[in-house]
């Protein structure tokens, strides 16, 4: 993963579009975001981001809702 352009997902403002670029985070946490349709080289766009406490975003047609901590294991580039 090229770390130059890249940020975790708690960084990214609403209304921002984003690819996931890695997740790095254990197994079980992996395959956790997977099942909800988390995975490399997916297009998502974050709903909401107050700066502090849960991100919403949106995939696909889903809205998902992620605590700072997953969000902070997610590593997007701004498309």
């Amino acid at each position: 993963m090229e770390k130059t352009n890249t940020k975790t997902l708690d960084k990214i403002q609403a209304g921002t579009a984003v690819r996931i670029a890695a997740i790095e985070a254990g197994r079980g946490l992996k395959n956790r975001l997977a099942a909800m349709g988390l995975l490399a080289d997916v297009d998502i766009r974050v709903v909401r981001n107050d700066g502090a406490g849960q991100i919403i975003i949106s995939v696909k047609s889903s809205k998902i809702i992620l605590g700072r901590g997953m969000s902070h294991k997610v590593f997007v580039v701004e498309i």
